[in-house]
C-alpha cells in the first residue's frame, strides 16, 4: 500500500466514510416502534391517493323506470289521471284534464257547501272543470268525407267557436241577438232559419221554437251572472255523414252562476244553472249541397236543463230564486246533473221538470 493510500485510510477511520450506515439512536428506534404498532399511516400533503370507480347501476334503473312512466303517461294520460286522484271522484281541487270519452260514472260527492258570489262554484263538481271554451275537448283531425286533415281540423274548431258564441258570449248570456252564432249557420237550411225567425223574435215562444233549444240567455233585469266565469266540460266526434258530409256531434254540459239582480251583497243568493247540451253540425260538401263557406247545416240540437225554470217558455232561463222550491218538479224522476255517463235525455223545459240531485 502506498503511502497516500494508507492516509486515506487513516483518516476515514477516523471520520467516517461517505454512505456509511449510521446506527439509530435509542429515541430513533422507539420512534420507528410507535409508527409501525399504528394501524395506518397518515398520508403526506402532496400525496395523492385515487377515488375508487362508482358503479352506475342505481342511475341506470332510475332512468329505465322514468322513461317508462314517460311512456306510460303518453299513452294512457286520462287513467295516469285517475291513478294519481285526478279523476272525477280527486278531492285535491286539480282541474281536470279534458274529457276524451263519455265517463263510466257520475262525478264523486263534493262538501255540502253553499255557493256564494267569491266562490260561484264551490261544493261542485265543476269547480275542477275548465273555464270557458277550454272545457271543449277538440279531437285529432284526419281526412274524412270530402274534407282532408286540414279541413276536418279548422271544421272541428269553428264547431267549437259555435258553441262558445251560443252558450258562452256575454251579450248573448245578457239576451242580445246571437249574430257570431248565426253567421256559423247555413243560411240555405230553410228549417233551421224559419226557427231561429220565430224564436227570436217572438216574447212568448212555443216549446218547439224556444230559442234555449239551441242558445243560452238570461233576463238581465231578473237575473245577473256572477263574475266572467262560466264552467263548462265536454268534447266533440265526428264521422262521415250523408253524401260525404263531415258530421261533427258536441257533448257539453255548461255550468252558470246567477244571482237576483240588483243583489250585490255578501249573502246575496247564488243558483247554478246547469244546461247539457247535444248539437250534431253537417259541414257539407258544396258539390253537393247548397251551402255558403264556413258555414254548416244543423241536424239535431237538444238539452237537459237545472234550475233554469219549469214554467212555460219565456225564452230565457229562469232561476228559481227565492221560490225555487215551490216550483212544480217530478219527485219520482230525479236527475244528477254532473252526471255525464249518461245519455242525454229529453229537454227538461215545460211541465216535465225532473227533480236535481245536487246543483
Amino acid at each position: 500500500m502506498s503511502d497516500e493510500e494508507w492516509e486515506r485510510f487513516l483518516r476515514e477511520s477516523a471520520t467516517g466514510a461517505a454512505g456509511a450506515p449510521v446506527e439509530p439512536s435509542a429515541r430513533d428506534r422507539e420512534a420507528q416502534r410507535r409508527l409501525r404498532e399504528r394501524p395506518g399511516q397518515p398520508e403526506g400533503r402532496r400525496t395523492y391517493s385515487p377515488a375508487r370507480p362508482r358503479r352506475r347501476t342505481g342511475w341506470y334503473v332510475t332512468g329505465l323506470v322514468a322513461a317508462a312512466v314517460l311512456l306510460v303517461v303518453g299513452l294512457f294520460p286520462q287513467q295516469v289521471v285517475g291513478w294519481f286522484g285526478g279523476g272525477d271522484s280527486g278531492r285535491d281541487g286539480t282541474p281536470l284534464a279534458g274529457e276524451s270519452e263519455r265517463p263510466r260514472k257520475a262525478p264523486g260527492s263534493e262538501p255540502d257547501l253553499r255557493p256564494t258570489l267569491a266562490e260561484p262554484f264551490r261544493g261542485s263538481p265543476a269547480a275542477r272543470w275548465a273555464d270557458g271554451a277550454a272545457g271543449i275537448t277538440v279531437p285529432p283531425a284526419k281526412a274524412t268525407g270530402w274534407m282532408d286533415a286540414a279541413q276536418v281540423d279548422r271544421a272541428l274548431r269553428q264547431s267549437r267557436d259555435f258553441l262558445a258564441a251560443a252558450g258562452l258570449d256575454s251579450r248573448v248570456l245578457r239576451g242580445d241577438r246571437p249574430t257570431k252564432a248565426i253567421a256559423l249557420l247555413n243560411p240555405h237550411q230553410k228549417d233551421v232559419q224559419a226557427y231561429l225567425r220565430a224564436a227570436l223574435s217572438s216574447a212568448a215562444p212555443a216549446p218547439k221554437t224556444d230559442p234555449l233549444l239551441l242558445f243560452s240567455r238570461f233576463q238581465p233585469q231578473r237575473t245577473r251572472l256572477v263574475g266572467d266565469v262560466v264552467k263548462t266540460r265536454g268534447r266533440l266526434t265526428y264521422q262521415e255523414g250523408k253524401r260525404g258530409a263531415l258530421e261533427v256531434t258536441a257533448d257539453v254540459t255548461f255550468v252558470y252562476p246567477v244571482t237576483p239582480a240588483g243583489h250585490s251583497g255578501r249573502d246575496a243568493e247564488v243558483v247554478r244553472t246547469i244546461v247539457r247540451r247535444k248539437i250534431v253540425m253537417s259541414w257539407d260538401d258544396p258539390a253537393k249541397i247548397i251551402t255558403e263557406p264556413g258555414t254548416m247545416s244543423l241536424v239535431l240540437y237538444e238539452l237537459d236543463m237545472t234550475n233554469g225554470g219549469c214554467s212555460a217558455p219565456s225564452g230565457y232561463f229562469v232561476p228559481p230564486f227565492g221560490t225555487g222550491d215551490e216550483e212544480p218538479t217530478d219527485e219520482s224522476h230525479t236527475v244528477d246533473p254532473y252526471d255525464r255517463s249518461k245519455p242525454i235525455g229529453t229537454t227538461a223545459t215545460g211541465e216535465d221538470c225532473a227533480t236535481a240531485t245536487r246543483s
